[in-house]
């Protein structure tokens, strides 16, 4: 059987979500109250273009690119630039479809995706930009993954490893972690998961006081 997470199975892994709900839940709430309202409205917008045109052009990945607050000063903005943008959304049309694809698991529509995604400058490594597109694309299935999300995870004792594959195991890991949440994860998405793991990674947990 092809392995989907990087993450123990059984007692453990159930013992590890429960711990982590115990942190996401306040999480989650800190999020809601600390960061404007308005601050999505960038991915917001973007999503609701591409639910109509059913691709991502140039402009919306550069919007992104904003709302992730990455550098476009880089080499692959210049490679990305120059290509045309028909040819921009024929590449991710097709990761469009794969991750609204409801007849396959999350986690394999989220793979395929970003396997499709790969095929443009600025996307053969790191998913920050990447997850934030597959989410644009699909804000009720998909999620955003980047550094302050991983060292979340790690702080929380949920393995995600660099390897090859890494944004499918991601959403298969926010997968288990739903299904291991019990009452407390009723009416959270995946997105839900992944700002509560960035406000997370922003503000790590403090040890309590011997």
């Amino acid at each position: 059987m092809k392995k989907t997470t990087d993450s123990p199975v059984g007692e453990e892994f159930a013992a590890l979500c429960d711990r982590a709900w115990d942190v996401l839940v306040p999480a989650h709430a800190s999020y809601l109250a600390n960061v404007s309202p308005h601050y999505d409205e960038v991915l917001h917008e973007v999503a609701q273009r591409t639910e109509r045109a059913g691709s991502l052009g140039k402009t919306d990945i550069a919007a992104l690119v904003v709302w992730k607050r990455l550098s476009a000063q880089t080499r692959w903005v210049t490679e990305l630039m120059s290509l045309p943008d028909t040819h921009v959304r024929a590449v991710t049309e097709r990761a469009v479809t794969a991750v609204r694809d409801t007849t396959v698991p999350r986690s394999e529509a989220a793979r395929t995706g970003r396997g499709i995604i790969w095929e443009l400058p600025g996307f053969r490594t790191g998913d920050a930009l990447a997850s934030a597109i597959l989410t644009a694309a699909a804000p009720t299935r998909m999620a955003v993954y980047d550094s302050r999300v991983q060292h979340a995870l790690d702080t929380l004792g949920l393995t995600l490893t660099p390897t090859p594959g890494r944004y499918g195991r991601y959403l298969q890991l926010l997968d288990d972690l739903l299904h291991h949440g019990g009452a407390r994860a009723d009416g959270w998405t995946a997105r839900d998961i992944d700002t509560a793991l960035y406000w997370t990674g922003a503000n790590p947990p403090q040890p309590e006081p011997a």
